[in-house]
């Protein structure tokens, strides 16, 4: 998936294929959110105005570096985890094994959106700290990260939300339900309030 290009991503996204799908688009907003934090961080890096906070901020494009690369991962990993599940769904229903087996595969295609949303609340960690201590030249640019990101952590859930609704074992996918629930709040309260200190210092 991720050798795809844009054009080319965004055509098997738009098909009938059932992957790239909700899951893999949402990791891709949350590498388009590392992104903008990194390319905010080197915007700051080296400018005497910022240079209190320079150690900070080859840490911050480090990190986002980093989690840029993983989101990237994600998209491959959420689609590969689909497959299992679409397997499983083809299995007659009266096959022995066949509600372990779809039970295995629903756990498993949650797991993948549910570490994007833990991936996003890293992001929105840096987002916070950009807002702060980025250049004020980029920081219409911390804004769009912070809704990205806060759009990557609430789609992600929903793709945790369909698997754990199938899910026989109901105190495990509420398990699932209420990490993901916690996680997404906590992205959203830090990603809406990055936004609005961006919108306010830009006087709007």
């Amino acid at each position: 998936m991720r050798e795809l290009d844009l054009n080319n991503f965004t055509k098997e996204l738009s098909s009938g294929a059932p992957v790239p799908g909700g899951g893999g688009a949402s990791a891709l907003m949350g590498a388009v959110s590392a992104s903008l934090c990194s390319m905010v961080g080197n915007l700051t890096s080296g400018k005497k105005k910022y240079a209190e906070y320079q150690q900070d901020i080859e840490r911050i494009i480090a990190q986002a570096v980093e989690l840029n690369e993983k989101m990237l991962s994600l998209i491959e990993k959420d689609a590969e985890a689909f497959e299992p599940l679409a397997k499983a769904y083809s299995i007659p229903k009266e096959e022995p094994g066949r509600d372990e087996i779809l039970e295995k595969a629903l756990y498993e295609a949650a797991m993948a959106p549910l570490e994007i949303v833990k991936c996003s609340a890293e992001v929105s960690a840096l987002i916070k700290e950009l807002v702060v201590k980025g250049s004020r030249l980029a920081i219409s640019d911390v804004g769009v990260a912070a809704s990205a990101c806060e759009a990557c952590a609430k789609g992600a859930a929903m793709n945790v939300y369909i698997n754990t609704k199938l899910m026989k074992d109901r105190e495990c996918a509420a398990k699932l339900n209420a990490e993901t629930i916690a996680l997404v709040d906590e992205v959203c309260a830090a990603s809406k309030a990055a936004y609005e200190e961006v919108k306010g210092g830009l006087g709007a």
